[in-house]
């Protein structure tokens, strides 16, 4: 594995159309917005995406979805136990001094996730309580517009038990609701940072992977609220830096993507009415990928 040298930022522009991105359970499972009426979508979902394209690359995953797990154990905790490298360090017998720092050790080479964005290990009924501080960050994303939310009443008519009244008739349909962003184009960011990744053994093939799950992050990830093809990665752009500080600030290197509509009097109805560029920094160049 090759370490880590420099500082790495990135940026993911993707397209919402037709499609629920991320609901708000708090509010009905609507589309997540700000005060502004902007879209989001939280950092906590889009490193459930990361992680499941991860998984489905064959990578080791501690926080599994449930109806995705490629194991027998059911949770978190069950998973660590699991592992004959970080278990011992969790048995309330074990006196080992280091043990916070060996359960790091362990459990960032044994699961990706913990590798790339860390994970607190405090389980009740255990003697121990490890934070392990992950090199990757993602932002929350966020659209370039205010997004147009609809509203859909649907009728449930699934028939799912026997009517025990009159078992000759179906048993009496239910109404819903059904929340979409008509179009909207987000983006967020993320960073590497290198320090972090010495400590957890982040290495550059990770970087590598990570790259690609962003590059094919809604493959594999259609259900009834996001239809295959109603969302799209269109454009990843990857700046490595010279030095593990870097030339420039994060959030210099995050402001140089410019995304503005071509006519601002136009109701925004697909990429194309947009123009995507970005401002370059003297001394890193930036690598640009389309999105599968």
């Amino acid at each position: 594995m090759t370490p880590i040298q420099n500082k790495i930022d990135f940026a993911v522009v993707f397209t919402v159309d037709k499609a629920n991105p991320n609901g708000d359970p708090l509010n009905g499972n609507r589309p997540r917005q700000d005060y502004d009426g902007f879209g989001e979508v939280s950092d906590v979902a889009i490193k459930r995406k990361i992680r499941n394209r991860l998984q489905d690359e064959g990578e080791s995953i501690l926080v599994q979805s449930d109806e995705r797990r490629n194991d027998a154990y059911r949770s978190i905790l069950a998973r660590v136990e699991g592992n004959e490298e970080v278990a011992p360090y969790f048995a309330k017998n074990n006196k080992e001094p280091n043990k916070e720092e060996l359960v790091e050790t362990f459990a960032s080479k044994a699961w990706y996730d913990v590798r790339a964005f860390g994970q607190v290990f405090a389980f009740k009924g255990t003697d121990v309580s490890v934070g392990v501080r992950g090199p990757v960050s993602i932002h929350t994303a966020t659209s370039v517009h205010p997004v147009d939310i609809t509203s859909l009443q649907i009728t449930k008519s699934v028939n799912s038990i026997t009517n025990t009244k009159d078992p000759s008739q179906k048993t009496s349909d239910t109404m819903g609701m059904k929340h979409r962003v008509d179009f909207g184009v987000y983006t967020f960011c993320g960073s590497i940072n290198p320090q972090l990744a010495e400590r957890t053994g982040f290495s550059q093939e990770d970087a590598e992977k990570l790259k690609q799950a962003l590059i094919t992050l809604f493959a594999n990830d259609a259900s009834s609220a996001r239809p295959d093809g109603s969302m799209e990665v269109n454009k990843v752009f990857w700046w490595e830096h010279n030095s593990k500080l870097g030339q420039y600030s994060s959030a210099k290197v995050h402001r140089s993507v410019k995304i503005e509509l071509k006519d601002e009097d136009k109701l925004p109805k697909s990429l194309e009415d947009y123009t995507i560029n970005v401002e370059e920094l003297e001394g890193l160049p930036v690598k640009k990928y389309d999105g599968l």
